[in-house]
């Protein structure tokens, strides 16, 4: 077997980085297992991407395919609609894996944290590559739950198309909204899923309904499914008017026969297809100028003869315009529709090529990726995910950050497949690249290959910018990064012992590289350190990663809501600041101003008088600023950051030689003495609420929320289920899902999404404020 493996070494001398040991392993198992069925084993993977059975593939057509037959997709989804189970099958089909993994075993290959296995949920987004029928597809299995929306967002940051994912039974879902608005931001064309058809409750048409309805969005109906519920067997292929139905004695849905429908044998079927084929046709010549001038010219009388080719090309051009999505259907976990979502996916989505991206016009073929994901590895150090854009990456290739404004070096480039990697030598535009050896760069960082590349672009930029009159091109030589949402749950935490500070502070900025919705800070009156995260699931995984990954047993203090404060009336203040140091005299005077604004604004806005001279805004405009940012940022009430607020400087008198840091020190003060004087106001995170609940709970759900200040908007129905619809504060939320479990006796399930801060009540906020201060 050994000599087998060194004869394919040879034949493949021309890549000489591949990783061979991944292969090594794999075919070592496999004889084990044929020699021995006894011996306990780990899950099996294919010993290289491409090799399926004896179809040895030439790997460099496998490592740098050509662009147009590449594909970057996502999958995306409210929780638990079977996001990691189709991708499950996805690998399988396409010969990656030899057994088909499940959420419920914890042997999936995407969710390989132990944390995700455990809880059966995605928390990190994994890349995987592999081939279908000639064509390269990178694929990013992102979360669902709403603790970990920014990993969707990076994802898609850097993805040319989108499966959307969705539970039959139920529809579209709180989530789905959320995931379906960041794929909008990003002008993602995507196709949908309709999962879960063989489930209790599925429904084809309502969840078509809910889609036209709750996301606005135009379906083209490429398949009907052919029974639902218990009886889903198969679905009709609408556009070739082909029946596929899966052989029920087969384990894993490889095997299923594509039948064309006849008169004999479905008259209803085929007439149902028919209508819904001429249907299908109607709307996309609607959609697409192109395609109706060829039906009305050659097959007005008769849509039956519009070839199969033409429509499906047709079909290509809407979902790229992003004016309908086509909708499949099917069951990842019973095997079933997955080989024609794999082939809508290489038909419908666009490659890398048809993405119009502008800035690739400056840099005329030099190397542009964007980083969009860090991950950290024991052997390997920092490894982070890129797309590439254009140009090339290789090994040993030192290249330049522009947001970092350094430079560095690769030492390895690898394709990502979840948490197992393949080394290669070289990796062109339009791929996903994992790179190792990188140590500043972050999430979010343009790359270029040189700091002249940089400039020439820039220069580049410039002409275009001037003809177009557009904003300063060096912002615009930055890719666009992503929208860090603010935290709104924060907790202490503290090493074992003080020895082992340096140990957390470590495994904390490596944790807040990874993921940049962590935000660490220093409390400055107790000196402790302080988590603040996007939810109670988000800050309990750090807790365990901290604790597996790094070794370090951490205490958590409570779990604390992310309060704001703001003013309700306008309130000046001076105030002089006057120190000797030294035989220097600093001496400043300042007169502001702060009053409430109607506009809602995290950052103070900051506003000069006429009476300010100009000149000495020029020499000291940054240091007033500094001090009036930092002074915004602990409150009069809580000590939490002030927003809904301006400031506006009426007076600066500055004696010579006074420092700009003493001027910062006056002005905080300043505004500091204002807003105490000033009325003052608690502002708390006000959440949307989704709970889905059977109707002989919901009374007791209702009158829970109604203890909890929740104001309920409206109740839905779906199926045989309630939807309730409304805004809770989220102190009142905490710990929900065990009093919601307990409630519905495990039967109800609830999604939960930032809405915005609103004004406490003052009942309330006298009573927080007595907790706050110990009176309570």
């Amino acid at each position: 077997m050994l000599t087998n493996l060194r004869i394919f070494a040879v034949n493949h001398q021309k890549i000489p980085s591949l990783h061979i040991n991944n292969m090594c392993c794999c075919k070592i198992r496999a004889s084990l297992k044929r020699f021995n069925p006894h011996v306990p084993l780990g899950r099996n993977y294919s010993s290289l991407p491409g090799l399926i059975g004896n179809d040895i593939k030439s790997l460099h057509s496998i490592i740098n395919p050509p662009i147009a037959k590449i594909r970057n997709i996502g999958i995306m989804a409210h929780i638990d609609a079977g996001k990691t189970t189709t991708t499950e099958r996805i690998l399988y089909y396409s010969g990656y894996t030899r057994s088909l993994g499940d959420v419920d075993d914890g042997d999936t290959v995407t969710d390989f944290m132990a944390q995700e296995r455990e809880r059966g949920i995605t928390i990190q987004s994994a890349a995987v590559t592999f081939d279908w029928k000639g064509y390269r597809v990178n694929l990013i299995d992102t979360p669902g739950h709403v603790d970990f929306t920014l990993e969707v967002e990076r994802c898609l940051r850097v993805l040319d198309g989108a499966v959307a994912v969705f539970d039959a039974s139920a529809g579209v879902e709180a989530q789905t909204l959320t995931v379906w608005r960041q794929a909008d931001k990003h002008k993602i064309p995507r196709i949908c899923f309709l999962n879960k058809m063989d489930k209790t409750g599925a429904s084809f048409n309502y969840a078509v309904k809910s889609i036209r309805e709750k996301l606005k969005a135009k379906t083209l109906l490429l398949q009907l499914p052919i029974g639902e519920a218990k009886t889903f067997k198969g679905v009709v292929d609408v556009v070739n008017k082909e029946k596929l139905l899966w052989n029920l004695n087969s384990d894993d849905g490889k095997d299923f026969e594509r039948k064309p429908l006849l008169e004999i044998s479905d008259p209803e079927l085929l007439k149902e297809t028919t209508e819904a084929r001429n249907a299908l046709i109607e709307q996309v010549a609607d959609l697409d100028d192109e395609f109706a001038d060829l039906v009305l010219g050659e097959f007005s009388e008769n849509f039956d003869l519009v070839p199969a080719e033409k429509l499906q090309t047709a079909i290509h051009r809407v979902t790229l315009a992003q004016t309908a999505v086509p909708v499949l259907c099917g069951s990842a976990l019973k095997n079933k529709g997955v080989q024609p979502l794999l082939d809508a996916v290489t038909m419908y989505l666009p490659s890398p090529e048809e993405r119009n991206y502008e800035f690739l016009q400056w840099y005329k073929g030099d190397l542009c990726a964007l980083a969009f994901k860090v991950l950290h590895d024991k052997q390997r150090g920092p490894l982070v995910f890129m797309r590439i854009y254009s140009g090339m990456i290789k090994p040993q290739l030192a290249i330049h950050n522009i947001n970092g404004n350094c430079t560095e070096r690769i030492s390895r480039l690898l394709l990502p497949f979840a948490d197992q990697h393949i080394e290669i030598s070289s990796l062109t535009a339009g791929n996903i690249a994992l790179t190792v050896g990188l140590k500043h760069t972050a999430t979010g960082d343009t790359i270029v290959s040189s700091k002249s590349s940089a400039l020439a672009a820039a220069r580049q930029a410039k002409r275009v910018g001037e003809k177009k009159h557009r904003q300063n091109e060096a912002e615009r030589l930055l890719l666009a990064g992503v929208e860090i949402p603010e935290p709104v749950f924060f907790c202490t935490i503290e090493p074992p012992s003080v020895a082992k500070q340096p140990d957390l502070d470590h495994a904390l900025k490596c944790l807040q590289r990874e993921d940049p919705s962590l935000k660490v800070k220093l409390d400055p009156d107790s000196g402790q350190t302080v988590l603040c995260g996007m939810g109670e699931l988000h800050i309990e995984i750090i807790h365990d990663r901290i604790k597996r990954e790094y070794g370090l047993e951490t205490y958590l203090g409570p779990l604390q809501v992310a309060y704001r404060e703001t003013i309700l009336n306008s309130v000046r203040a001076i105030d002089t600041l006057d120190r000797t140091l030294g035989d220097r005299r600093h001496l400043v005077t300042v007169e502001l101003e702060a009053r409430p604004i109607e506009t809602s604004s995290v950052m103070p806005v900051i506003e000069y008088a006429e009476s300010v001279s100009e000149d000495l805004l020029k020499v000291s405009q940054e240091a007033i600023e500094n001090g009036i940012h930092s002074a915004c940022l602990q409150g009069p009430l809580l000590g939490s950051p002030i927003q809904d607020v301006a400031i506006t400087l009426h007076s600066l008198i500055i004696h010579p030689g006074t420092s700009t840091t003493m001027i910062s020190a006056c002005v905080s003060r300043c505004v500091q003495k204002a807003l105490k004087n000033a009325d003052k106001q608690v502002l708390e995170p006000l959440m949307n609420l989704e709970v889905t609940v059977t109707s002989n709970y919901l009374s007791s759900v209702l009158a829970d929320l109604a203890q909890r200040r929740g104001n309920i908007q409206e109740i839905q129905t779906r199926q045989d289920n309630k939807v309730v619809i409304g805004f809770v504060p989220l102190a009142e939320i905490m710990g929900y899902s065990t009093v919601l479990r307990t409630l519905t006796s495990g039967s109800a399930t609830f999604a939960l999404e930032l809405s915005a801060y609103q004004a406490m009540n003052p009942q309330d906020q006298s009573i927080l404020l007595r907790r706050r201060s110990g009176l309570t």
